[in-house]
C-alpha cells in the first residue's frame, strides 16, 4: 500500500473540535466564483474558530485543471500545499502515487464509514483506508431556467428532448438566447454525459464506466451527438471561451432561457439573492429522472510535516461535521456528503436531489460523473472529452464523432 505515514489524530471527537493551537492550512482549490467564494468562506471561518488559519490558494477554471496542473508543479518542486480540492479519480491517483496520509482515526473518530455513500467511498478511500474527506455531493445533469421567460412564454420545464426543443425554439423566437453555453471543453462534456445518461442508464454503465468499444459504436452514442449538434442551434455565437457561471448569469439576468449545468449554479443563483426553483427554475435534464450522476469534491492532505498536523486534523473535522456540510452546500448549491444531514433548510431542488439519491441508490443508477473526474481516470476521460469538442466546435457528423469516440478511447486505454 502506497501511503505515507498515518496521521497522530487526537483521541476524541471534543479534542478534534475545540480549539488548540495557532496554526495554519495552505488549501489549493478551484472555488473563485462569487457562490463558490461564499461556500469556502464558511470552512475558512469554522476553522478559525479552531485556531486555525487559512491561507488561500485559489486558481481560477471551474473544472479544476488548472488547478490540478499547479498542484503537479508545486509537488514536483516539493512544496506540496497542506491541502488540496480533489474530484474522485485524482484522489485515486495521488494516493497511489503514495503523497497522502491516512486518515482513519478521524474517519473513526468521526463515524465517516456509518453517513458516507457506499460509492462516495469508493474514491475517499484508498486500499480500504480513507485518505480523503468528501465534503458535497453535485448532480451535473440539471436543466436551469428563466422564470422570468418560461412565464413570459407560457413555458414549462422540459421533461423530454421534444420538449426542450420545443421551448428552445419559442424562446429563441422570443428573441433570447435559448440555451447559456460556455465555450469550454468540461462545459460540453457536461451537456453530453447528461444526454447520454438521458438516453439510458445501461448507456452510460457500459460506454462510460465501462468503456466498452461496442457500446461507444452503439446507436445510443450516435443519436447522443444528434443531440448535441441540435443543442449547438440554439447556443449564442458568442459562447467561446465563456465562463460557465457568466452563462448562469444570462439565465440569472432574465438573457437566456436555460442552461445545462451542474447544481454548483445555484450558488450563483443565491449570491445573486434568489431563490433556485423560484426566479430561477430546474429539473433534471430530459430522461435522467431515477438516476444520479455524482461528482464529490474531496479535501486531501498531504504530508507537509508535523507541524502542520493539528490544523490538517481540525480541517479534516470540519469538512465534515453536520453543520459545516449544512452550512457549506447551503451555500455551494450541492448536497451534503453525508446522509445524515437534514433537507428542511434547503431548497426544492437540493431536496429533490437528495429524494432521488436515495432512489438512484436503490436502483443501481447512481454513477460518477465522467466529465467532472469520477467516470474514468484522467487520461480516458480526456480522450472521451476531447472528441465531444471536437464534434460540437465542427461539422463533424454523429456517425463519425462516436467512431472516433471508441477509437480515441481504446487508444488510452
Amino acid at each position: 500500500m502506497k501511503l505515507t505515514k498515518t496521521f497522530a489524530v487526537l483521541a476524541c471527537t471534543s479534542a478534534l473540535a475545540a480549539p488548540a493551537i495557532a496554526d495554519e492550512v495552505e488549501v489549493l482549490h478551484w472555488w473563485t466564483s462569487g457562490g463558490e467564494a461564499a461556500a469556502v468562506s464558511v470552512l475558512k471561518s469554522d476553522l478559525e474558530g479552531k485556531g486555525t488559519g487559512w491561507v488561500d490558494m485559489a486558481v481560477a477554471g471551474g473544472g479544476g485543471d488548472a488547478a490540478m496542473t499547479t498542484l503537479r508543479a508545486r509537488v514536483t518542486a516539493g512544496d506540496p500545499p497542506t491541502a488540496a480540492q480533489m474530484l474522485g479519480m485524482t484522489v485515486r491517483e495521488w494516493a497511489d502515487e503514495g503523497f497522502l496520509g491516512n486518515l482513519n482515526d478521524v474517519a473513526a473518530a468521526e463515524g465517516w464509514d456509518d453517513v458516507i455513500p457506499p460509492a462516495v467511498q469508493a474514491f475517499g478511500k484508498y486500499d480500504g483506508n480513507w485518505v480523503a474527506a468528501p465534503v458535497n455531493m453535485h448532480r451535473p445533469h440539471w436543466v436551469w431556467g428563466s422564470a422570468k421567460i418560461f412565464s413570459e412564454l407560457g413555458l414549462e420545464m422540459p421533461s423530454t428532448w421534444d420538449e426542450f426543443f420545443a421551448a428552445a425554439d419559442k424562446i429563441q423566437e422570443a428573441g433570447y438566447v435559448a440555451v447559456a453555453q460556455g465555450g469550454q471543453a468540461w462545459q460540453e462534456a457536461t451537456v453530453w454525459e447528461a444526454v447520454v445518461l438521458g438516453i439510458s442508464p445501461d448507456l452510460y454503465r457500459t460506454a462510460i464506466i465501462e468503456a466498452d468499444d461496442a457500446a461507444l459504436r452503439s446507436e445510443g452514442i450516435v443519436e447522443s451527438f444528434e443531440i448535441m449538434r441540435k443543442i449547438r442551434g440554439y447556443v449564442d455565437p458568442n459562447f467561446a471561451g465563456r465562463d460557465w457561471n457568466l452563462a448562469t448569469a444570462m439565465v440569472i439576468n432574465g438573457e437566456a432561457g436555460m442552461q445545462i449545468m451542474g447544481d454548483w449554479a445555484k450558488g450563483e443563483v443565491i449570491a445573486a439573492g434568489l431563490t433556485p426553483g423560484v426566479e430561477v427554475l430546474c429539473d433534471v435534464a430530459p430522461g435522467t429522472q431515477g438516476s444520479f450522476l455524482f461528482n464529490t469534491d474531496f479535501f486531501a492532505m498531504f504530508d507537509v510535516g508535523d507541524d502542520k498536523q493539528m490544523a490538517q486534523q481540525n480541517m479534516a473535522a470540519s469538512a465534515m461535521s453536520v453543520n459545516f456540510q449544512e452550512t457549506f452546500n447551503l451555500a455551494k448549491g450541492s448536497i451534503p456528503a453525508r446522509t445524515d444531514v437534514p433537507g428542511d433548510k434547503f431548497d426544492v431542488c437540493a431536496q429533490k436531489s437528495m429524494a432521488d439519491l436515495a432512489e438512484a441508490t436503490a436502483s443501481n443508477t447512481l454513477f460518477g460523473s465522467l466529465a467532472h473526474g469520477h467516470g474514468q481516470p484522467a487520461a480516458i476521460q480526456a480522450a472521451y472529452t476531447d472528441v465531444v469538442t471536437q464534434h460540437f466546435n465542427s461539422d463533424m457528423s454523429a456517425e463519425d464523432a462516436a467512431a472516433a469516440l471508441a477509437d480515441a478511447v481504446m487508444a488510452a486505454k
